[in-house]
């Protein structure tokens, strides 16, 4: 027999009387993608951090006079672990969402920026919900995922005409001191890669830097510093988004916290990787973009959020981890 996972078996009988309860548990167990195998028991395989949410649920039902069991749940053979891997298969999940992306995506070019940005955070909050409960991930969830980053790419280039395409290069190294008091260049009508980047610029590389909004990348001058454009001297490398090729360029990707900001401005720029307060970061954004016309108000609102942001990601333990 293959070496086989772990797995968990919660099993709870919940008091008649408590409809909340019982509304609470379906949602909590349905969010963390149980199996149920009959009613009231319910398998996940064996992660800490489920194990941790499952015994916080175990307690809840105790607390209501309930009563619950966490046990450790062993395959015997090939075919038993088989059979359980079997409750988890996401295909038919990520079959529907695809169909719904299809859908939005063959409407794209007739919608209007803010039914863009709707479907995008919808679209975006499912996708990642489903990713959360994809214990074991197969090709559904690759092309699933491919379809969304296509999605992601077009939905920017109608929200932001002029998005950069990535160059196939590696990123130099670059001296901070010659980039210092210099005036810096991105596209007007800041979004999530420009006006992290530009607060990257300011907070870490150039503290007395003077930004330009460009109506088009052509308007950029020749003294200035562009970025995040296509032709720009600091753009998407690679698998690379500008913020992340900021930092790679002046030695800052070592940073945790920066790390985990890349992350999520990649997430949200191209599609790639789940950041869990990706969403979050998006609907702030967008909600600013709505009250602030001016990118200079814009990116001192937004600059706090990242100044925090930054803040929770250096001292959270996963801000070590790669994003997956």
């Amino acid at each position: 027999m293959n070496e086989a996972s772990q797995w968990q078996l919660l099993i709870v009988s919940l008091p008649s009387n408590s409809t909340t309860l019982r509304v609470r548990m379906w949602r909590a167990l349905k969010a963390l993608g149980c199996a149920p195998l009959r009613d009231g028991a319910y398998l996940l395989p064996y992660l800490p951090a489920l194990e941790e949410q499952l015994r916080g649920l175990a307690d809840e039902v105790v607390r209501e006079n309930g009563t619950a069991w966490l046990v450790a749940v062993h395959a015997r053979s090939d075919q038993e672990e088989a059979g359980y891997r079997s409750l988890f298969d996401r295909r038919a999940e990520h079959e529907a969402w695809g169909r719904s992306l299809a859908a939005i995506a063959a409407a794209l070019a007739a919608m209007k920026p803010p039914d863009i940005q709707r479907n995008l955070r919808k679209l975006r909050r499912d996708h990642e919900a489903l990713l959360a409960i994809d214990y074991f991930p197969n090709d559904a969830g690759a092309q699933a995922g491919a379809a969304w980053r296509e999605f992601v790419r077009a939905a920017a280039l109608r929200l932001s005409p002029g998005e950069p395409q990535a160059r196939d290069e590696s990123v130099a190294q670059r001296d901070a001191a010659a980039y210092r008091g210099r005036t810096w260049a991105t596209r007007r009508r800041l979004w999530v890669d420009r006006v992290a980047s530009a607060w990257l610029i300011r907070r870490f590389i150039d503290g007395d830097a003077r930004f330009l909004w460009l109506d088009a990348p052509a308007d950029c001058p020749a003294h200035a510093v562009g970025f995040d454009f296509d032709g720009a001297e600091f753009t998407h490398a690679g698998p690379r988004v500008t913020f992340e090729v900021l930092a790679a360029a002046f030695g800052l990707d070592q940073d945790p916290g920066l790390k985990r900001l890349g992350a999520m401005v990649r997430a949200l720029d191209v599609g790639e990787g789940f950041v869990p307060e990706a969403g979050g970061f998006e609907a702030v954004l967008a909600g600013a973009r709505r009250r602030l016309a001016d990118d200079d108000a814009l990116l001192a609102e937004i600059g706090a959020v990242l100044d925090s942001l930054h803040a929770y990601f250096s001292n959270d333990p996963t801000s070590t981890e790669e994003a997956p």
